[in-house]
């Protein structure tokens, strides 16, 4: 049994060099972050619309739809007891779960033709599922993974068989201690998948951004060795670029058409020029991150011409001594290293020199045999 254990020392690089494929799609460091649009429940029960949002996410930047597989019945019962009233300070509230799913669930006969759609955009389609009967839907459809949303992430008798399906399962942690998310882990790795990917989540709608922790990210990331991502429920796209600068492999942002189309989902999604703004950000983060190296680059060499060496600074003739004076740490950098300055202060000049030229060994009594070293860089 392979159990995770809390490592907050774990080397963070070697967790992020791991590497999970869906779909043929590589997921990990050294690869772009897996950006995910979420319908959710704005297609407003529009076949039309929902087509429409898959297209837009892959005019946005997208690389995958995600959707969610459940009715209301499969997820909660028609009950008016206070239990099942919505009264937790949501968009929702006033209504009960029954009701909400009614309006808000993705009907399942729209599912294998979105799947196609999306396939025809080059896009990855994968859902979240409710239930067994789910489970078994989307195998039918044969998704290439799977989503845990975070308010079942605690439904280990799914869990349990989603994991044995060995394919990759993405773990939203929004509404989870510590203790949920380990069993979870635990779960997926006693049936032998250790295809995880944990999702950051705020489980607010929208979500504040003093409430969002991106720094559990990599400490996620540390404790259950695996990787990690974002799903993001905040407005805008500075939490999404914060992950991706984290070291995110999954980002996940609701997408709608317009939000004044109204909608379950539709107050706290993206409209498409936003997701294509956030999808472009992390793009422009992930070329910035760049590789850990002190390598420069060809233009950085260039540039490093500019830098400071040592120059003769006035006049000297044959015999003179070199002096603060006349021999100086200046822009640009042809001369000899600086680090040689006091070395040469109060030698003799072999030759006359001329104000501007830079230092060599030979210049210098007693260093000339010392002409072929390169001396700039040190």
């Amino acid at each position: 049994m392979d159990r995770c254990t809390i490592d907050s020392g774990r080397d963070i690089g070697a967790i992020m060099r791991k590497e999970i494929e869906i779909a043929g799609r590589k997921i990990g460091a050294g690869h772009p972050a897996l950006l995910i649009a979420e319908m959710s429940a704005n297609h407003n029960m529009d076949y039309g619309r929902a087509v429409e949002i898959i297209h837009r996410a892959k005019e946005a930047g997208a690389d995958a739809v995600k959707i969610q597989t459940y009715t209301a019945d499969t997820i909660t019962i028609d009950s008016d007891k206070p239990w099942f009233q919505i009264t937790q300070g949501t968009l929702w509230d006033g209504t009960t779960l029954h009701k909400l799913y009614e309006k808000a669930y993705t009907p399942w006969e729209w599912q294998p033709k979105l799947k196609e759609e999306a396939k025809k955009a080059g896009l990855l389609f994968f859902s979240a599922p409710f239930d067994h009967s789910a489970v078994d839907f989307l195998e039918e459809m044969d998704v290439p993974c799977y989503k845990i949303a975070s308010f079942e992430l605690n439904d280990i008798p799914m869990l349990r068989k989603i994991a044995k399906l060995g394919k990759p399962i993405l773990m939203a942690t929004g509404v989870s201690y510590e203790k949920d998310i380990r069993l979870a882990v635990e779960t997926c790795r006693e049936e032998g998948n250790d295809q995880i990917i944990l999702l950051k989540c705020t489980s607010a709608y929208p979500a504040p951004f003093d409430a969002v922790n991106l720094r559990m990210i990599p400490a996620m990331a540390r404790t259950y060795d695996c990787l990690t991502g974002l799903s993001d429920h905040t407005m805008g796209h500075q939490a999404a670029l914060g992950a991706a600068a984290l070291g995110a492999c999954v980002i996940e942002k609701h997408l709608t058409l317009r939000r004044a189309d109204g909608g379950a989902d539709a107050a706290f999604s993206m409209e498409p020029e936003e997701f294509r703004e956030m999808c472009e950000g992390i793009r422009i983060v992930e070329q910035a991150l760049g590789a850990e190296t002190y390598e420069l680059s060809e233009k950085q060499r260039r540039e490093r011409e500019h830098s400071r060496s040592l120059f003769v600074t006035e006049d000297i003739r044959a015999g003179e001594y070199f002096t603060p004076e006349n021999m100086r740490s200046i822009r640009p950098a042809f001369g000899l290293h600086t680090k040689y300055f006091e070395e040469i202060l109060g030698k003799r000049a072999v030759r006359d020199l001329e104000k501007g030229t830079p230092m060599r060994f030979a210049y210098v009594e007693g260093m000339e045999e010392r002409e072929d070293e390169l001396g700039l860089d040190g």
